[in-house]
């Protein structure tokens, strides 16, 4: 409580310097952290500096990565429904600690590719964005994915098997199930602290997007690097309603399609990003988007392929239900209707 107390004075403060923006409308955006690399560098943050233009209103952004301003990755929703910022850059995995019907679209398992995504997220998304209004006061604008979230380890593995008594990092509660299920010890540690924690051996092995470990200087602290894809870590932004209700339909459909626009390219963005980061990861070319580095390639084997794909029936989604229906009654029977047949899971 007291950590949100010194983060909301900061927001507090940042809410006041917008103030001097009187004579034209200015938001206060809550953006991703800095540390997650090149989609917040190259594509977010460009976007709401130059909001006015993208958008087509007389609407300009005060802009803040969250890791400057305090505030704590899951906290994004709780300061979105209070109103302190118009619209933040959601990060569903910790933000669905909150409302884990959230974490729904990105079981382990369920998204093995970035193909299979976007029929999930164009399936889900409705619903996501009837619950993010019903709970948050929030419409939802679009997301997008990271990429396949993958495997970095210390000390030397063959397989998923190698995980056994190993401690992983991981960023949500359907990821750490999942760690737990093959006999590995889940350790819930924020991305920016993740680089750190590998050096010390606080944690063995670690699992994030390619780029943004790249980004963040991972394979620097680790030596076998496992491209096998337990989930895809979306991400986006969302508008706090009342902001939204204050703009004309026609500006409402003016900033749904800058946002619309941002989400499809930051998707093709990201499937580059990734497939640029396996090869640099490794040392292979070409290499142009990040750190070229000489990890040791893991190779995933079918056996590996098998656990993360049965892990939707066998661990994910029986898990998460579980934890869903405390909160929110009937969201099974919700899932079900929505991914049940792209998941045979009825």
């Amino acid at each position: 409580m007291k950590r949100l107390t010194i983060a909301l004075a900061t927001v507090g403060m940042i809410a006041a310097a917008s103030m001097s923006f009187a004579a034209e409308k200015t938001y206060n955006v809550l953006g991703q952290p800095l540390a997650t690399g090149l989609i917040q560098k190259n594509k977010e943050q460009p976007f709401f500096e130059n909001f006015a233009a993208n958008t087509g209103l007389d609407i300009s952004a005060n802009y803040k990565p969250i890791d400057v301003t305090g505030i704590q990755s899951e906290e994004t929703l709780r300061v979105l429904k209070n109103g302190l910022f118009d619209i933040v850059s959601i990060r569903t995995a910790q933000a669905a600690r909150d409302e884990v019907f959230l974490l729904g679209q990105d079981l382990v398992g369920l998204n093995p590719n970035y193909e299979t995504a976007r029929k999930v997220y164009d399936a889900y998304k409705p619903h996501f964005a009837a619950r993010l209004q019903e709970k948050f006061n929030a419409k939802l604008l679009g997301l997008w994915p990271f990429g396949p979230q993958v495997l970095f380890c210390k000390p030397e593995i063959k397989g998923l098997s190698d995980l056994k008594g190993k401690k992983v990092r991981v960023y949500d509660q359907s990821l750490a199930q999942f760690i737990e299920s093959i006999g590995a010890t889940p350790v819930p540690i924020g991305f920016s602290e993740t680089q750190q924690a590998l050096s010390r051996g606080v944690t063995e092995c670690a699992i994030t997007g390619a780029s943004s470990a790249n980004t963040a200087g991972w394979p620097e602290v680790t030596e076998y690097f496992m491209p096998i894809g337990f989930q895809v870590g979306f991400n986006g932004y969302a508008i706090n309603m009342n902001t939204w209700n204050k703009l004309s339909a026609e500006e409402q459909q003016k900033m749904q399609a800058a946002f619309d626009k941002m989400v499809d390219e930051i998707w093709v963005y990201s499937e580059e990003l990734f497939e640029d980061a396996l090869r640099c990861n490794v040392g292979k070319e070409p290499c142009t988007t990040v750190t070229k580095y000489n990890m040791k390639e893991v190779p995933v084997t079918e056996e590996d392929l098998r656990i993360v794909a049965d892990a939707v029936k066998a661990v994910s989604f029986p898990a998460w239900s579980e934890t869903c229906e405390k909160s929110y009654p009937g969201c099974a029977t919700k899932w079900k209707e929505i991914l049940g047949p792209m998941t045979g899971i009825e």
